[in-house]
């Protein structure tokens, strides 16, 4: 089966391949623009050079500089950013279809003129100097820098794209121009627009910003050669809640003629019928699973198993070594590698359910992997025999070529705590100056309207109370289901039952009462359908399966096995699970949390005892079920190719024999008063870096009206490149490599919160510097220029919502757990249309309480 898609490509003059790909699936676009140059062309002694001139891409280019980049991508509404790897480093916009020449525009200029100065590299290098003690903060980052190192030693891929401090500190805007006129260049590019988009119109647009950037001669990759390694053994201490084994051997990479293949043996291996998924039912491993990660010219594999903190680790280890070595020795079942094609064969056919997934399916093929289009990589996944995956298991599974990892949990150190930190500082507010926007832009963008509201989906209750929500989608010839039945387990769990609700959501994969769980997954393979059952349910599905999918649903849904046997082996793993996890920083820092913005003895801070859990029964679980899984607090929305008639019938088929008993409960939360400030200090030992989170609670809820004014606020703060925040603990002062803040609502609460990552010694300055912007919310109104970029950019989002088929169903199942109609994006818009500054300073003068922000951080101790 190959993928049909609507395409125009075109290669320019001067060697800009385009390829543009009409998707009507909403009336937004992505553009992708993949440039083929990465870590493996940074100069010797310089690993991060293609990262820190990404990061200096948004500093502004000739004719548009950094201010005016921040602000237009802040009022086209969408996303933009870029990543760096080995080979290839991207930059991506996500936004309405109406801004494509914008988009394009920007684009053409970053790549005829960056601006590249040198105070600008000042400033972002302390930026980029925050992101390297995050990811150093990950013990996972810091296993697969070794890793990658063992396995590639002496080739350009011993180091990833990240980059060092010390590199950096040695980093010029010299190094930095020299890279960026050398590799730079429209014949060293490939551009990919998706979307709902005239392709033809979209080429000529393209021609005319791009056309007249020169190409360049670029530099030929050097070739080499991979040493031989050795078996060996490294050990890590994490702040995990479980412990870790892993075994890793070299793979084939993206552009490797064999890359197919080693995808194949990489699913077969992770396949939940395989023998190393086989250790989680058995009680042998509390997750298994096999990571396959490819790179342009290698890879490698990952066989992880993960235990209970404490427990030796050999008989874990030694689990894992046998099955691999099976496999190494014998191969894998013809059956499974059929299973593993279709997979993967018709998760191409869901690209198109994304308009960022279908540009993402083209850049990987061209920029990534060396293709001409996604469907040579259905193709090469058809070709792939049983014997290919067994000839390279043989080849690469190798016991002495691998590379062995335990990762032991740390403890993380007992809380600190005391009742209060700081206060909040009175700063007078200085308000950026306007920033005065090229015309091309300025025209394009001035006039401000509340998008059209989108067609509304065909929304019925059944007889049995479940909510039925269908919206056609005629973009590919697949159907999706997303479920989700409403559930508040605080509120529904009885008293010493804490930690049933999920067990009950872990039973769902072990089979039902007439298909075991070999038997219902190869069901579900057979049709190579996705199917996940519990208190969130989805299917995913090519349209002519949809019935029998549909019955697999239900009868997991519906018909659980609920087997003694796995039942306590579920609740021995989630006893162990919980040992570890209540001994883990991660656990502590998001408990300080929910303390600091809940009063004492609060219904959400109920917590399951992991003794009190190996006393639950089969029979807890069933009345569990019985009372928490009910038809009339299920939503089901369907979407994709097919029509409200036939969703009915299929549904009605199978889900009408569902019956509620007993009444309704209330779900809600009881109102909460305001919380005070407080500070804890969670020690983690793995950390280099601090995550830092201010929170408190809001005495307001999702339905009234000012919270709109709010999340107006917020964007202001946090919107993006052009938020107060991100200007002013970021780009002014390199304080933090990413902030946010947000609000969470319920039918009955809210909350506030601004959370970032710094170095130990930049808290207190990142700290201080939050709270003056936060403050000046409720000392002085916003600007006009803020106020009207902040509805620019939350207006123009709003049709980005449905830009996926996945983004639709999760906005109708967000809007039916809060108790809001379905067309809440339109009245939301008409909402930010309306407001004020004066609005929203009063709002943030009403609700907001500086002073009373509680502080949380996970990490070193502060100065």
């Amino acid at each position: 089966m190959l993928i049909k898609q609507d395409v125009v490509r075109k290669t320019l003059q001067n060697g800009l391949r385009v390829i543009v790909v009409k998707d009507p699936l909403a009336p937004v676009i992505t553009a992708q623009i993949s440039y083929l140059v990465g870590s493996n062309q940074a100069p010797a002694g310089f690993p991060g050079t293609a990262h820190a001139l990404e990061h200096m891409m948004f500093r502004g280019s000739t004719g548009l500089d950094k201010d005016q980049l921040a602000v237009l991508g802040a009022q086209l509404g969408g996303s933009y950013n870029a990543f760096t790897t080995e080979n290839v480093t991207q930059y991506y916009y996500t936004a309405p279809a109406e801004d494509l020449n914008i988009m394009l525009k920007i684009e053409a200029l970053r790549m005829g003129g960056l601006s590249l100065n040198a105070a600008d590299w000042e400033k972002e290098r302390g930026a980029i100097e925050q992101e390297v003690s995050r990811d150093l903060s990950s013990p996972i980052y810091k296993y697969v820098s070794e890793l990658q190192k063992i396995m590639f030693d002496g080739t350009p891929y011993e180091h990833d794209a990240l980059g060092t401090r010390p590199s950096f500190d040695k980093t010029t805007v010299a190094i930095l121009r020299k890279f960026y006129e050398t590799y730079y260049a429209p014949n060293n590019a490939i551009l990919v627009i998706s979307g709902d988009v005239d392709p033809n119109k979209a080429i000529a647009q393209v021609e005319k910003d791009f056309g007249s950037i020169p190409r360049k001669d670029i530099p030929k990759s050097k070739p080499f050669t991979l040493k031989p390694i050795k078996a060996q053994t490294l050990t890590y201490p994490t702040d995990f809640p479980t412990s870790l084994v892993t075994i890793a051997w070299r793979m084939p990479g993206e552009r490797s003629k064999n890359f197919a293949v080693a995808d194949i043996l990489s699913d077969v291996i992770s396949s939940q019928r395989g023998a190393l998924y086989g250790l989680v039912p058995q009680g042998k491993a509390l997750m298994a699973d096999f990571e396959y990660v490819p790179k342009g010219d290698v890879g490698f594999g990952v066989a992880i198993a993960a235990f209970p903190k404490g427990q030796d680790y050999k008989p874990v280890l030694n689990e894992v070594k046998q099955i691999i070595q099976n496999i190494h020795e014998h191969g894998v079942s013809p059956e499974l590698v059929e299973a593993a094609k279709r997979k993967e064969i018709a998760s191409l056919a869901f690209s198109a359910n994304s308009i960022t997934g279908l540009a993402s399916s083209w850049s990987t093929a061209l920029a990534f992997q060396g293709l001409n289009d996604p469907n040579e990589m259905a193709a090469a996944y058809q070709a792939v025999t049983p014997e290919q995956v067994n000839e390279l298991a043989k080849q690469i599974l190798n016991p002495d070529e691998a590379i062995t990892a335990i990762l032991t949990p740390e403890n993380s150190g007992k809380p600190i705590s005391n009742k209060g930190y700081g206060g909040a500082e009175s700063f007078a507010s200085v308000p950026d100056k306007p920033v005065k926007l090229p015309e091309w832009a300025e025209s394009a963008l001035k006039k401000l309207n509340v998008p059209k509201e989108s067609a509304q989906p065909t929304d019925m209750t059944l007889s049995n109370g479940i909510r039925l929500i269908v919206q056609p989608i005629h973009v590919s010839n697949t159907i999706s289901i997303f479920g989700q039945i409403r559930q508040n387990p605080s509120l529904q769990e009885g008293k010493g039952k804490e930690g049933i609700a999920d067990i009950t959501d872990d039973m769902f994969k072990y089979g039902t009462k007439t298909l075991d769980r070999l038997a219902f997954r190869k069901a579900v393979d057979d049709i190579a359908a996705d199917v996940s059952a519990g208190s969130d349910f989805s299917l995913s599905v090519l349209a002519p399966d949809f019935d029998r999918g549909v019955q697999l649903l239900a009868d997991n849904e519906l018909n659980p096995a609920f087997d003694q046997k796995f039942f306590d082996i579920v609740k021995q793993q989630t006893s162990q699970s919980l040992v570890g996890l209540y001994q883990s920083p991660g656990y502590h820092f998001s408990r300080a949390i929910s303390k600091a913005i809940n009063p004492p003895n609060d219904p959400s801070l109920r917590q399951a005892n992991p003794q009190q859990v190996m006393k639950l029964t089969v029979q807890d679980l069933n009345d569990f079920y019985k009372k928490s899984f009910r038809p009339d607090l299920t939503t089901i929305v369907v979407a994709g190719n097919i029509t409200p008639a036939q969703a009915k019938a299929t549904i009605e088929k199978y889900f009408g024999q569902w019956k509620a008993e007993g009444p309704k409960p209330d779900l809600n939360m009881p109102k909460r008063p305001n919380s005070k400030s407080s500070y804890v200090h969670v020690p983690d030992k793995s950390a280099v870096q601090n995550s830092v989170a201010l929170v408190e609670s809001i005495n307001m809820n999702v339905h009234q009206p000012d919270h709109y004014l709010l999340n107006l606020g917020n964007e202001v703060l946090s919107g993006g490149f052009a938020g107060r925040f991100y200007k002013d603990l970021r780009v002014k002062t390199g304080y933090v490599y990413n902030v946010n803040s947000d609000f969470d609502w319920s039918q009955t609460r809210g909350a506030y919160s601004i959370t970032f990552g710094a170095d130990p010694d930049k808290v207190s300055l990142a700290r201080k510097a939050a709270l003056k912007d936060l403050t000046a919310m409720q000392t002085t109104p916003i600007t006009e220029d803020e106020l009207q970029l902040a509805k620019a950019s939350l207006l123009r989002s709003i049709p980005l919502q449905e830009a996926s088929v996945n983004g639709i169903a999760d906005r109708y199942l967000t809007y039916t757990s809060l108790g809001l109609p379905l067309n809440s994006s339109h009245i939301a818009a008409e909402s930010y249309y309306k407001a004020t500054a004066a609005e929203i300073q009063k709002a943030f003068q009403t609700y907001i309480r500086p002073k009373d922000l509680a502080q949380i951080i996970k990490g070193p101790n502060t100065p």
